[in-house]
């Protein structure tokens, strides 16, 4: 009996294989080939589609001068916590999360992939291995100890912004003036002038070496007129914050414009 099914179905199986070639033989080939056309315009746009949503970055980048207060900020985004008694940090540290101040949120949040780059100078090297990656970029500015350390600080952040994975990405990068809960803490205005004329003279001198630098494919600003971030390739704003005391809604700001929830 289960023989006879399985021969009768494979009967009406050719048969209807029969009646479709006798269809598609009716069908004048303009029309066959402007459906065929319009079937794979449509696959291929979904698969666009498809690989851009899988490839849509999720990862934040922090970086800066040590001592900038990176892993507070990172601590604090994690656990809503400083984390007291937090060192400098030697070594990369990462975690993907959901933001902490989203964790009563309801519906489904994306997470965050945060990666806290070490600031000494012989260690960011490390920036290069997570920037062609970022979906964002904050650079973390003490405002307390800002002008002994504005010099440093402009170069450091004239690299970033100079960067080919930066700038054919168009990175949004955030300025973030730390720890302002402090009196004697500069303001955020003080602070992107200043490091607009650092910039502006380094720019001036790195310019005239320019040849040599193949380490960098991008200058900045526009020739003839003094630097502002306003010139960048890709969009650069100032943002204030304070990783001890958690006031960090600007930072979580800039994270959600760039990694959707």
């Amino acid at each position: 009996m289960d023989k006879d099914k399985l021969e009768q179905l494979k009967i009406e199986m050719q048969q209807l294989l029969h009646k479709s070639e006798e269809f598609i033989n009716h069908i004048p080939p303009i029309q066959l080939y402007t459906a065929i056309g319009v079937v794979l315009f449509t696959l291929i746009f979904l698969l666009i589609i498809h690989l851009f949503k899988r490839t849509a970055s999720n990862t934040i980048v922090l970086t800066g001068l040590s001592g900038s207060g990176k892993t507070y900020l990172f601590y604090q985004l994690r656990d809503g916590s400083a984390h007291q008694g937090t060192v400098t940090s030697m070594e990369a540290n990462q975690d993907s999360f959901i933001l902490h101040s989203e964790k009563d949120k309801k519906g489904k949040l994306k997470p965050v992939h945060v990666v806290d780059v070490p600031g000494h100078s012989r260690l960011r090297p490390k920036l290069d291995e997570f920037l062609p990656q970022a979906a964002g970029v904050v650079f973390v500015v003490d405002s307390v100890e800002f002008l002994p350390n504005c010099r440093p600080a402009s170069e450091y952040l004239y690299e970033i912004l100079t960067k080919a994975s930066v700038v054919k990405k168009k990175v949004p990068v955030l300025l973030l003036c730390n720890k302002v809960d402090k009196i004697t803490a500069h303001t955020a205005e003080f602070i992107r002038k200043q490091l607009e004329k650092e910039i502006d003279k380094l720019r001036t001198s790195r310019t005239a070496v320019s040849d040599a630098d193949i380490s960098n494919e991008y200058t900045l600003g526009v020739p003839g007129e003094p630097f502002a971030f306003s010139q960048c390739h890709n969009r650069v704003i100032v943002a204030e914050a304070s990783g001890l005391t958690g006031e960090i809604s600007q930072l979580e700001k800039f994270i959600r414009e760039n990694v959707k929830p």
